[in-house]
């Protein structure tokens, strides 16, 4: 279905009990709401109604071409618009990737519209703000941002050759099919440039200023991701006020939601009832 908020038209996919507990769900990148199509089911089942969400840049009617259009500050008064108009005044919130960071600030800014929190690969900002500063293999985790910032050399590096780029750092997810229902969106006109401008917007200090989470938080994290170290994942818990787990899966690399998706699931639905 397709949702209008802040002048925008944002594709939304609902389901599970049309008066369950709402759960708001935000992908990252370079994904679509249809990495949580694995993970719904479980929560359905828990008696959940999920709206999975394609955000700012992923919605082809909310692709603003200014970079500037995708501060953190943007990304989350979306989130925000986006409840108001399904008529939801607070929903339990599951982000993965960059969808991870928007929830985050959300439960921060906005607590009073979050139930509970469930961040998925990536830890609070100010963590993560953290660990580039003082952890020196973060810092080569995140080396690949640089590229990503770079307009034109990004979108040509992963496009090139049928988006070979693209597929490679998709691997994990699963097989091709899976692989392809990733990239080949990014590949329609704008689309990769509108989601690589999350990372040209980005500002650390933005990051570093993230306040903390006082609602009910679980963070899962995977001890193969590439991308996020021990040192960020476990900065976390020093900026959650409220009752707070931590969730380690061994062996996982950073697409917990395609590789794990019942044991995401299993995590979620663990959080919203503690909050029950």
């Amino acid at each position: 279905m397709h949702i209008d908020a802040r002048g925008m038209r944002f594709d939304v996919t609902a389901g599970g009990p049309e008066h369950g507990e709402p759960v708001l769900l935000l992908h990252g990148f370079p994904q679509h709401a249809g990495e949580w199509n694995d993970v719904t089911p479980t929560l359905h089942v828990a008696g959940l109604r999920t709206y999975a969400v394609n955000q700012r840049g992923y919605s082809p009617g909310a692709r603003p071409t200014e970079v500037e259009a995708y501060r953190l500050t943007e990304l989350v008064a979306d989130a925000a618009a986006v409840l108001d108009a399904l008529g939801v005044d607070s929903a339990h919130v599951v982000g993965h990737d960059w969808g991870a960071v928007v929830a985050w600030a959300l439960a921060a800014e906005h607590p009073e519209r979050v139930r509970t929190l469930t961040a998925v690969s990536v830890p609070h900002p100010a963590a993560m703000a953290y660990a580039l500063s003082e952890d020196s293999q973060q810092k080569a985790r995140s080396a690949y941002m640089l590229l990503f910032r770079r307009p034109g050399v990004a979108e040509k590096t992963l496009l090139a050759l049928g988006a070979r780029g693209l597929r490679r750092m998709l691997r994990g997810v699963g097989d091709a099919a899976r692989v392809s229902a990733y990239a080949e969106p990014m590949r329609e006109p704008g689309a990769l440039t509108a989601a690589l401008n999350w990372y040209r917007a980005m500002s650390w200090t933005d990051l570093a200023a993230t306040g903390p989470s006082r609602v009910p938080t679980t963070f899962v994290w995977s001890d193969r991701d590439v991308a996020i170290g021990r040192t960020a994942a476990e900065a976390c818990v020093k900026h959650v006020q409220g009752d707070y787990r931590f969730v380690e899966i061994a062996g996982v690399s950073h697409w917990i939601p395609d590789e794990v998706p019942t044991r995401l699931a299993e995590a979620i639905v663990a959080r919203v009832r503690s909050a029950a």
